[in-house]
C-alpha cells in the first residue's frame, strides 16, 4: 500500500486543496505541497481567525469562500467581513448555500452583487453550481464541481472560444479500498440529482449498501469524486488538464491526518 503524504497530492495531479474549517484544522495544511489553498467555511461563523489565513498565505495561494448575498460579505451591503480577511487573500465568489443563509439573505438578488463582487475582486474564482450562466457572463475563473459531464462541458466551453481559466472541485480519496470510498463519499455522490434518482428508496450510501445500491454508487463516486491510488486519480486529473481545465482542486475527503502522518 502506497503510503500517502503531503506531496502525494502533487503526483495525484491535485492543484489545490479545499479546507473546511468545520472538519480540520486548516492551520496545518501548510505541510501540503499544492500551490493553492481554498478555505471553503460552511457559514460566516466558521471563518477562520485572520492569523491563521496569514500563515496559510505563507507557504501557498490563499483564497477564501465570498458568499455574496451573506451579511458582512454582500457588496451592496454590509460586507464588513472583509476586514477579518488579509488583503492577499484572493476570492471564491459564491451565491452561498440557503442552509447557511438567513431567508432575508436567500432572497437577496445574485446577478448585481455577482458583479459588484467581480468588478471588486482582483483575479476571482466564481463558483458556477446553480448559476452557470451567470457565472460565465460576469468571467474570472470558471470554479465547477466535478460530474459526468464535466469532460464534455469543458470542451463545449473551450470549442465555443472560452479562453478564461477553469477550475474543478471534487472530493479526493486516495485509496482502492471500495468500503473506504463508500463511507468517505458516498453520501456527497448520493446527493447529487441523476444518482438521488437512481437509488433505492432508503438504501444505505456507505459502505453498507448493497446490490443495486453499491452498483449505482461505486459508478457515482467516480463520476462526482477523484478516488482510487495516486496513480489512478493522477491519469484523471491529466486527461482534464488534457481537455482545458487549469486548476484541479481536491477536497480531502477523510481529512488531513492522510497526508501528514
Amino acid at each position: 500500500m502506497t503510503t500517502l503524504t503531503g506531496a502525494t497530492l502533487a503526483a495525484a495531479g491535485i492543484d489545490a486543496v479545499a479546507l473546511k474549517p468545520t472538519e480540520v484544522d486548516v492551520s496545518r495544511a501548510t505541510a501540503l505541497d499544492v500551490e493553492t489553498l481554498a478555505v471553503d467555511y460552511e457559514g460566516s461563523a466558521h471563518v477562520p481567525e485572520t492569523d491563521t489565513i496569514e500563515r496559510l498565505a505563507s507557504t501557498a495561494d490563499v483564497r477564501v469562500t465570498t458568499p455574496i448575498r451573506a451579511d458582512g460579505f454582500d457588496p451592496l451591503g454590509d460586507d464588513s467581513g472583509f476586514d477579518a480577511l488579509p488583503a492577499g487573500a484572493g476570492r471564491v465568489l459564491v451565491a452561498g448555500h440557503s442552509a447557511y443563509l438567513s431567508e432575508d439573505e436567500a432572497e437577496r438578488a445574485v446577478a448585481p452583487r455577482l458583479r459588484a463582487a467581480v468588478d471588486d475582486a482582483s483575479d476571482p474564482w466564481v463558483g458556477t453550481e446553480g448559476i452557470e450562466r451567470l457565472a460565465l457572463a460576469v468571467g474570472g475563473t470558471q470554479y465547477e464541481l466535478l460530474s459526468r459531464t464535466t469532460a464534455r462541458d469543458v470542451r463545449t466551453l473551450r470549442t465555443a472560444g472560452f479562453d478564461g481559466s477553469i477550475a474543478v472541485y471534487a472530493p479526493l480519496v486516495l485509496s482502492n479500498n471500495e468500503d473506504a470510498m463508500l463511507d468517505a463519499v458516498g453520501d456527497y455522490a448520493a446527493r447529487r440529482g441523476p444518482v438521488r434518482n437512481a437509488l433505492p428508496e432508503g438504501a444505505p450510501t456507505d459502505s453498507r449498501a448493497t446490490g443495486r445500491a453499491r452498483d449505482v454508487l461505486k459508478q457515482a463516486i467516480r463520476d462526482y469524486a477523484l478516488v482510487g491510488s495516486a496513480e489512478t486519480v493522477a491519469e484523471r486529473t491529466e486527461r482534464l488538464h488534457d481537455i482545458g481545465v487549469d486548476t484541479i482542486v481536491g477536497y480531502p475527503a477523510r481529512g488531513l491526518d492522510p497526508f501528514l502522518s
